[in-house]
């Protein structure tokens, strides 16, 4: 098992804070990812990240597939992995209709579909085998609607990029982690539990399976985002966690179409998570937090003193074994506690 670092970056002056960033280098840690979602972009720091580092890989995680058209996805991953000498991952996924229709002020449209095309598109442009020619529900390219002027005509990236790529997908719903398994290299999943893997495993399976890649997650990264508190005191760590747990279960979406908030249900917290919904979407932030479960925490976090993270990692570690997680993305980890998480798992 792998372990990267998410970071907390919202756009502070001199760039992203570098010395986790140098210390998980150091330790031999795999990746760094950024993300965005209705402020900093994930491509920003990315670049900075790359340019102060020499072996670590760096991806985002994610960049929202409808705020860019596929072309210029493909050619910001092409030139950030010519720059790195390949230590570029390229993360995607389709975000919300909140922030997509809300924000970018574009259709949401389907997002499976808009990302089976996506990420075909993309692979066309990287591997350069003919100029780039699309025709989808999503993306004609070149374009050839009503209002088109009749000039645009198939191009081939100047580029020579290295045709292979690395692409995740987020995705957390049954549906999305099949289409990971299906045209992805791996999935970056919000949330996620050792004990109950195979909410994650199964249906990635099913994609790969359906794709013909065999039943099998050989040569497949599943690379949880996993939260981090580290201290003494075991509940101030859970409680740390909580207000971001709450913010997902009860606000990332509305009644009856939240990903976060049916995949706890599906966790065994369905009536937990009813109630913090139910009080987030009531604007009681404070009830929603106080209705997260210990538990859940417990199962989805590396929470409390330092042993108790090292002992919390062998769970991880066993899943690790048999390919249900590739890479452990470590999120709001101290310099310490990635110290105490490399010396349990690298």
């Amino acid at each position: 098992m792998r372990l990267g670092l998410l970071l907390r970056y919202a756009g502070e002056p001199g760039g992203p804070h570098m010395d986790p960033v140098l210390e998980a280098e150091r330790l031999g840690y795999a990746s760094v990812w950024a993300g965005e979602s209705y402020g900093t972009d994930a491509v920003t720091p990315i670049a900075w990240v790359l340019a102060r580092t020499h072996r670590i890989k760096a991806g985002t995680g994610i960049m929202q597939i409808p705020a860019r058209t596929p072309a210029c996805a493909a050619m910001t991953a092409a030139t950030l992995q010519a720059m790195s000498n390949d230590r570029f991952l390229f993360g995607i996924g389709p975000s919300g209709p909140q922030v997509i229709e809300g924000w970018h002020g574009v259709p949401y449209g389907k997002p499976l579909t808009r990302t089976k095309e996506y990420i075909e598109i993309v692979r066309k442009v990287f591997a350069r085998e003919a100029p780039l020619q699309h025709r989808g529900e999503h993306y004609q390219i070149p374009y050839a609607g009503p209002d088109a002027s009749g000039l645009g005509k198939p191009l081939k990236s100047i580029l020579h990029a290295i045709p292979v790529l690395q692409i995740y997908t987020a995705a957390i719903s049954p549906a999305g982690l099949r289409t990971a398994g299906e045209v992805a290299d791996g999935v970056l999943p919000f949330l996620m539990s050792p004990e109950h893997a195979g909410l994650v495993t199964e249906p990635v399976l099913e994609g790969r399976v359906t794709a013909g890649k065999g039943a099998t997650l050989t040569g497949f990264d599943i690379a949880p985002f996993v939260p981090v508190a580290m201290g003494k005191d075991l509940q101030a760590c859970r409680d740390a966690i909580k207000p971001q747990m709450a913010l997902y279960i009860g606000g990332m979406g509305a009644r009856g179409k939240n990903f976060y908030n049916d995949y706890v249900g599906r966790m065994g917290y369905e009536a937990a998570a009813a109630r913090i919904q139910d009080a987030y979407l009531a604007g009681r932030r404070d009830e929603a937090i106080a209705a997260v479960p210990d538990p859940l925490i417990d199962e989805t976090a590396l929470v409390g003193p330092p042993e108790r993270i090292k002992d919390r990692l062998q769970a991880w570690k066993e899943s690790s074994k048999d390919g249900k997680i590739g890479t452990m993305l470590l999120g709001g980890a101290s310099i310490d506690a990635l110290r105490v998480a490399a010396e349990a798992v690298l």
